[in-house]
């Protein structure tokens, strides 16, 4: 294709592992038009962000491009200089990754991060990059667009966070954007606006967009052509609609039929049974209560049960959370676990308290300690809770393997970034059991991975509830995941609880507003969903009036 910005000939990339390099990628083309957004999925391994990360002319730490080309505008970049490649990244190529809370520079505030990009590259003085990063934020949806800039990343939501680094990606007005999984920390109703407004971008700057995602939902709404991969090899590619209605492979076939796992709702708790955990009339602060975020928050988690938690983002979900573990003491209101008050902090709780309430956490890359072993991640709440040293603590650390199935002699040694993500997140998972916890807070834990891998995380999840008898509370966008697992629902907007109870009865109308609000932005598979929605709801020229803005 003699007008493609990107084109990709025959790609190999190996992944070094001990003295021996192993294929990642096997012989993958690739070509890109400006304008025009090319969707990669597969499942955890297959190779998606690898090649969106080639296609920069980058490779991550022990990888290396074996074979093949890849031409950026002209540019062949497995030959090009240090100097080059330096010229176009940020400036003709950006990256929207994963993990904002990874990527950003915690020490740095979010404006500062911004700028640096245009300012470096001559792209535009720090004070027009800054007035450019408020459009762009506005354009966003971001809150006080004004003012967010001037926050550091802990100071925003997770989702704020992952908006930021899409406007950050956008402030040299790339040819190019890479997109990893950039909405998969988004609940959905921000999960829409950013979508319309990443459509808006390539579309009205002619910009090339390569959109990195497992939810095959999202990348019907954002690709015109979908290539599907396993294990580094391509299977089919297609136009979107031809991949939608017509898939050829048997592979491409089973991911469209995933997300078939639903478990049985438990019945209601009776009136007289005690509650395991009790969230009671909770109001909280941050920042010396300059900053309120929760307002009388009241529901109850019974044993045994999985009560999810959904709201957008900056709902207050996570802040229930830090205040339910004592990270966070409330200003007013009290956590109760069996009917007894726990104190306010962490710090003033027993051990035996601090074991009972357990976390798992969303983005297990950040979670876990890089530069320590399998066994000690796991083996440290045991030593800590359980008082086991030496062989004793390393067969419990092996039969919490084996109950979260992983084969201990082959994980025992390894370190987290030698392994998948849905692994990694097992891992999480026996960490918290480590402490042999009656109550565990799963914080949208299959968020960060693939549809095949996160319903095996929810399969694991209900056989160890069962097996142990133990109460979750679910902090997830994805209404998917609480039509599988959840037996009660609460509904928090702007730090408070709008709508609470058994899941059938809150998923069957008549709904609260905004319950139906969260309803009716779950994508759809198919392509027309997201168009037909923003009509719907007033919006189809979400972006126009702010890409105005900016290019005045």
């Amino acid at each position: 294709m003699s007008n493609s910005l990107v084109k990709v000939r025959n790609l190999h990339i190996e992944g070094r592992a001990d003295e021996t390099w192993l294929p990642i990628v096997n012989g993958v083309d690739l070509d890109l038009e400006r304008g025009k957004v090319l969707g990669l999925i597969g499942e955890s391994g297959a190779g998606k962000s690898t090649i969106g990360l080639a296609a920069m002319g980058f490779t991550r730490d022990g990888c290396r491009i074996s074979g093949g080309t890849v031409e950026f505008d002209g540019i062949d970049l497995t030959k090009a200089s240090t100097a080059v490649k330096r010229s176009l990244l940020g400036k003709r190529i950006a990256y929207v990754a994963q993990s904002a809370a990874a990527s950003f520079n915690p020490a740095h505030k979010l404006m500062d991060q911004h700028t640096e990009a245009p300012v470096y590259h001559g792209v535009s003085s720090r004070k027009d990059s800054e007035a450019d990063g408020i459009e762009l934020y506005r354009k966003l949806r971001l809150p006080n667009p004004e003012q967010i800039g001037f926050r550091y990343p802990h100071q925003v939501s997770g989702g704020q966070l992952q908006r930021a680094m899409t406007a950050m990606a956008m402030s040299c007005r790339p040819d190019l954007i890479i997109f990893d999984e950039p909405t998969t920390a988004l609940d959905v109703t921000t999960q829409i606006e950013v979508l319309a407004s990443i459509r808006d971008i390539v579309e009205q700057f002619g910009t090339a967009a390569i959109y990195i995602t497992h939810d095959l939902a999202v990348v019907a709404q954002m690709a015109d052509d979908i290539k599907v991969l396993l294990k580094g090899d391509e299977v089919e590619q297609a136009d979107t609609r031809t991949m939608l209605s017509n898939p050829q492979q048997e592979y491409t076939k089973s991911l469209w039929a995933v997300r078939s796992f639903q478990r049985p709702q438990k019945p209601t708790a009776p009136t007289s049974e005690t509650p395991l955990v009790t969230v009671r009339d909770v109001t909280a602060a941050y920042g010396n209560d300059l900053v309120p975020v929760l307002f009388g928050v009241d529901f109850n988690i019974h044993k045994g049960r999985t009560v999810a938690v959904v709201g957008e983002s900056g709902s207050g979900k996570s802040t229930v959370a830090r205040c339910i573990t004592g990270l966070l003491p409330p200003k007013k209101g009290a956590i109760e676990f069996n009917g007894v008050a726990l104190p306010a902090s962490y710090k003033k709780r027993s051990k035996n308290q601090l074991r009972q309430v357990q976390m798992i956490y969303q983005m297990a890359d950040t979670a876990l300690n890089p530069r320590v072993r399998i066994k000690d991640i796991i083996g440290r709440p045991v030593e800590f809770y359980s008082g086991l040293t030496g062989s004793a603590r390393d067969e419990r650390v092996a039969a919490l393997l084996e109950q979260i199935e992983l084969e201990p002699s082959l994980y025992m040694e390894r370190r987290p970034t030698e392994l998948s993500g849905g692994q990694k997140q097992r891992i999480g998972i026996a960490r918290a059991l480590a402490a042999e916890p009656e109550f565990i807070i799963c914080d949208e834990v299959t968020s960060a991975l693939d549809q095949l891998v996160a319903e095996g995380i929810l399969r694991l999840l209900a056989k160890l509830q069962d097996e142990l008898d133990l109460a979750y509370m679910f902090i997830t966008h994805d209404l998917a995941t609480v039509r599988a697992i959840a037996d009660e629902v609460v509904v928090m907007k702007e730090g408070k609880v709008v709508e609470a109870g058994p899941k059938d009865v809150v998923f069957s109308p008549p709904h609260h507003p905004y319950t139906d609000l969260l309803l009716s932005s779950v994508p759809e598979m198919d392509p027309d969903w997201l168009t037909r929605l923003l009509e719907e709801r007033g919006l189809e020229n979400l972006g126009d009036a702010a890409i105005a803005r900016i290019n005045s």
